[in-house]
């Protein structure tokens, strides 16, 4: 028990209570929270972070469609109303299942239960130019960034105008046609037809290109083919240029080279095509298949390759565990829902511990998926082949994520922002507040030298 170990580990007191720790406050860790009994535990949540984020609506963060606040919400005000629990900001460098401790950045931490809710990185495929040169969208940071960059292009061009636009100023290319990309190229479409014209006069809106780029054959891959036949229908027609069936070769913030031998100049690529799960170091590679932890059931990752043996208070959901099942033998979908549901099991199940009852089995309840294009345009797949499509399918999409939002305010605020944006066809945060990270041009080199002589003084 953890009144039995280090009472200065994190500065975290002992407890009568076993120790509950939770790596993640994503969707997993969050919904976790909500179903434990405290009263059962000690629980400690660390994160690099001191919020959550609502990553479905990061896309609209970074263009421009809403605050970088109204998507996120602050770990500790969730804990707050929670006795003996504590929260930590700090990266979690290894996990020792055998000695059930973790290694962070600031020493270690002993454990009684531990579950694992870190969730996906970016994945580049080991292309290292790309990962350097493009835009990741996984985080409020990178939403932020990317919507300072978008914004200093157009300014960058109204002073600096071409004929052509060789430098690749106004054309915005994404690479990954899955929701994210999707929903993504969607509003910077909407942004060209009702934002850009009016902000920036003295560009001619046909010479903004948006490219979406994907790999497969067609976009919404993961979708069913009705859904992927009409988003590409609405993205068409709103006039995006789509290059399907091809890969990103190579990026150098200036030109990207595609595996069909096109090059497009362009100082913006976002790139959506991939995640990998974020498990930390201290397991067993026998134990890691696709980078995900195997787990059994109940969620407790395996000891051995074998799969005969686990470690009983170590647990794994959502992105980084891969559960075996006869109805999904690849693991589960890497959706939110998988995790919120995982979640909800794993606390029923450390709850039914602590009463000496045994464990129930996870089973996955696929409650659909959707995406939108923009505007009155969405699509949405449902178990047993039911297909949304358009203004319905827009209002589910609508309903199903203002939902899980994570608090009141948040609601509140994103619903108040798509009413104001839907009568007035405005986004409304149209503000570049810090220079872009990968833009190199003197409005850039101006403010970081104004923020630079700020600190200074």
């Amino acid at each position: 028990m953890t009144k039995n170990k280090d009472k200065n580990s994190l500065n975290i007191p002992t407890s009568d209570k076993p120790r509950l720790v939770i790596v993640g406050g994503g969707f997993g860790g969050v919904h976790l929270l909500k179903h434990i009994n405290m009263h059962n535990f000690q629980v400690v949540l660390i994160d690099r972070y001191n919020y959550h984020t609502f990553q479905p609506l990061l896309y609209q963060v970074a263009t421009a469609g809403l605050e970088p606040d109204s998507v996120s919400e602050p770990l500790r005000k969730i804990l707050k109303h929670k006795k003996d629990a504590y929260f930590r900001m700090l990266k979690v460098i290894a996990i020792d299942p055998e000695a059930k401790q973790l290694t962070t950045s600031a020493g270690h931490l002993d454990y009684d239960y531990l579950v694992l809710a870190t969730g996906a990185k970016m994945n580049y495929f080991g292309n290292s130019d790309v990962a350097e040169n493009a835009f990741p969208l996984k985080q409020v940071t990178h939403a932020l960034d990317l919507r300072s960059h978008i914004f200093q292009q157009l300014e960058k061009y109204e002073i600096e105008p071409q004929s052509d636009d060789q430098d690749g100023q106004l054309t915005f290319v994404i690479v990954g046609a899955g929701p994210t990309g999707v929903e993504v190229t969607g509003a910077l479409l909407e942004l060209k037809k009702n934002i850009f014209p009016v902000d920036y006069p003295g560009i001619d809106p046909e010479k903004i290109k948006i490219f979406l780029v994907e790999g497969d054959e067609r976009v919404l891959p993961a979708m069913s083919e009705q859904s992927a036949n009409k988003a590409q229908q609405y993205l068409e027609k709103m006039g995006a240029k789509l290059m399907l069936g091809t890969m990103l070769k190579s990026y150098d913030g200036k030109t990207a080279k595609f595996d069909n031998d096109k090059e497009i100049n362009t100082n913006t690529v976002l790139w959506a095509a991939g995640v990998k799960p974020n498990v930390p170091e201290g397991f067993s590679e026998k134990i890691i298949e696709k980078g995900r932890l195997l787990v059994d059931r109940f969620n407790r990752i395996y000891a051995d390759s074998n799969e005969e043996e686990v470690y009983k208070n170590t647990f794994a959901i959502g992105d980084v565990a891969l559960m075996k099942t006869e109805k999904y033998p690849k693991g589960h979908p890497g959706l939110a829902q998988a995790a919120i549901q995982q979640a909800k099991n794993v606390a029923k199940n450390l709850n039914r511990i602590q009463k000496g009852k045994n464990l129930k089995p996870f089973s996955y309840k696929n409650k659909g998926v959707l995406a939108t294009i923009g505007r009155n345009k969405a699509v949405a797949d449902f178990p047993n082949n039911t297909r949304i499509a358009g203004v319905m399918g827009w209002m589910l999409w609508m309903i199903v994520h203002l939902l899980f939002l994570v608090g009141f305010r948040n609601k509140a605020i994103v619903l108040a922002n798509w009413v104001w944006n839907y009568f007035t066809f405005d986004r409304g945060i149209r503000l570049i507040l810090r220079p872009s990270t990968k833009t190199d041009d003197s409005i850039t080199k101006e403010m970081k030298f104004e923020m630079d002589e700020s600190l200074q003084q």
